[in-house]
Formats: structure tokens, sequence, C-alpha cells
């Protein structure tokens, strides 16, 4: 293993182990001089992709009981599959994970993460851009998958100041349609209407530049829109290729996969529409596990970097092995 795969797997390693942290170490504050916040090793992942460059950056993680979140499902059952799983009965940790692609062309953000406005355990991804070498106005786009606060909310500061200011803004039009239009507030969940307020406010200071895209549409050279409705009205996941080099940014196809593709038919709390999420979690991820295609996810454990194998009530994903890294 060459030096640099060694710190790679090393800053991987700490990045797990720091989220067993107390919250006011996990949510302390970038230093001034531009390292990753104190206790806490950078959390980025490198590889290639053809001739592109992915970056996986981790953003943190919240934390919430394994109750309630798996409708129609006896808790003890969900606790079950996590604990065969050596993960814990009561409490569900959620990672949030943004995929950067380096193109020649320019450089992309999949989502934009907390902003540090939400869970004290989140808000980690500018230290861990600037551990990267990655700078926010080198973005040239901003490709949305939907529009839930975890996804957008880092978009701007809390002071509504935009954090990549040189970027294209890419949102599925579906999704734009939905969560633009206050009049669809009454077919949103309860608990997801804050939602509106939040695209809009998070959205308006890009109104200049941004761009909607349709299922199937080529958004840049090398990436493509592929719907995945059901966990939002338009909720859209990318594939990615360069010469014969494929991966798709699944963003919340699973939630943890340990319990969304190992049970593709349960109906988590965050799927609007939990018989849609269902069909197209069935679909894609027998595509994905088909082809053997490389995906990265939003809320995959970190570096979220795998593939997914066919078991027998649904599927299992396969962290990585060290080719392509760089």
């Amino acid at each position: 293993m060459t030096t640099a795969r060694r710190q790679l797997f090393a800053g991987s390693a700490l990045v797990a182990s720091a989220l067993a942290l107390p919250a006011s170490v996990q949510a302390q504050a970038p230093a001034a001089s531009g390292q990753a916040p104190s206790g806490q090793a950078p959390g980025f992942y490198r590889f290639r992709l053809g001739d592109f460059t992915v970056t996986t950056v981790h953003d943190g993680s919240f934390r919430r009981p394994v109750e309630g979140f798996v409708r129609d499902v006896p808790t003890a059952e969900v606790q079950d599959l996590l604990a065969g799983q050596g993960l814990p009965r009561e409490t569900l940790t959620v990672p949030f994970t943004i995929t950067f692609v380096q193109t020649p062309r320019g450089l992309i953000a999949f989502d934009a993460g907390t902003g540090g406005q939400m869970a004290p355990t989140a808000g980690q991804m500018m230290g861990n851009m600037r551990a990267a070498g990655l700078d926010p106005a080198a973005v040239t786009a901003v490709v949305v998958s939907h529009f839930h606060g975890d996804h957008i909310t880092g978009l701007t500061t809390a002071q509504d100041e935009v954090v990549f200011p040189n970027a294209e803004v890419i949102v599925p039009a579906a999704e734009w349609a939905f969560w633009t239009d206050e009049a669809n507030a009454a077919r949103a969940p309860q608990a997801q209407r804050g939602t509106f307020a939040n695209t809009a406010r998070r959205f308006a200071p890009y109104r200049a530049r941004i761009r909607q895209i349709a299922d199937g549409a080529e958004v840049l050279p090398g990436i493509r829109a592929v719907a995945a409705y059901g966990h939002t009205p338009g909720h859209t996941i990318y594939h990615v290729a360069d010469g014969g080099a494929q991966m798709m940014f699944l963003a919340d196809l699973t939630n943890r996969p340990e319990v969304n593709a190992m049970r593709p038919d349960w109906r988590i709390v965050f799927d609007m529409d939990g018989a849609m999420a269902t069909e197209t979690r069935r679909r894609i991820l027998d595509r994905v596990s088909s082809e053997g295609m490389l995906v990265t996810g939003y809320h995959f454990p970190f570096p979220a970097r795998g593939t997914f194998l066919r078991t027998e009530h649904g599927y299992r994903f396969a962290p990585a092995d060290w080719s392509g890294v760089v």
C-alpha cells in the first residue's frame, strides 16, 4: 500500500471513530487556518473514474432512534436486522456524504450538505473540503438530487450568503415544480412542510443560475439524470461515466443501506410515497447490482463508495476495494 493510500485509509477510519465523540467536539467549527475540526481526521476519499476524479467528503452525521424509522414493521424486527450486521439496536447514526466529481470542464458537487445549520454533529463539509484541496469557489455546478434540508441547506450560510459563488445550480424539474408551489403543502407530510420555505430561502440567491432538467437529460458531459421518484416527488439520481468507467450517485435511493437495501420493501419515515420508493429501490438496485456498477450514496457509511450484491431478501452494500484510489 502506498503512503497516500495509507493516509486515506487512516483518515477514513478516524472519521468513523470521530462519530462516537461527544457532540461538543464534533460540532467545533473549522479553524481559521483551514484545518479540519479538532478531534477529527480529514474526512475525504478520492478515486479515479476514467479521467474524472471523484472525491467523497464527509459532512458529519445525526443520530435518531431506531424506533419509528421504518413504517409498518415491528421495531424488534428492524433491531434484529441491525444487530445481525453489528450495528446498535436502539440508535441509528445517519451519515452525510457529498460526492464531488472533477471533470476536464469543471468541478461538480452532488448536493450541498447541511451547512452546519442542522444537527450539532453535522456541518463538517467545509473543513473537509479544505483538507481535500477543494475550493467552493471552484465548483462550477451543484447538481441537486432533491430538496430535503440535509441536501440543500448548505447552498447558503445562516446569513443567506452563497457558498458556491461561481456555480450553476441544476435541479430536477419535477422536484422544482413540487416544492416551489405552496399549493402542494397539503400533499406533503407534516414533518416535511418546512421544505417549502427552505427551498425558497436556499435557492433565492442563485435564481439567475438555476437550470431545471428532465429525467434522462444529459446534465453535463458524462452526467445523466435518472428518475428515482418516491422518496420525494422529483428525487433524481445521476449516472456518471467517462470512457468505459461508470458509477451512479444514488442520493437517497436508500437511507442506511443496512436497512433500506437489505429490505428494499420496507418503507422508511422519510419516504413521501412509500410504494413508489420501494419500486424505485428495487429497479435501481437491480440495475446497479446486475452491472456491478460502482455507486456512492448520501447516507452510506463513509467513504460511501462500493457496489451492491443480491441477497435472499434484497441487496447488500459491499464497500469497494482500493483500486482506483489516488
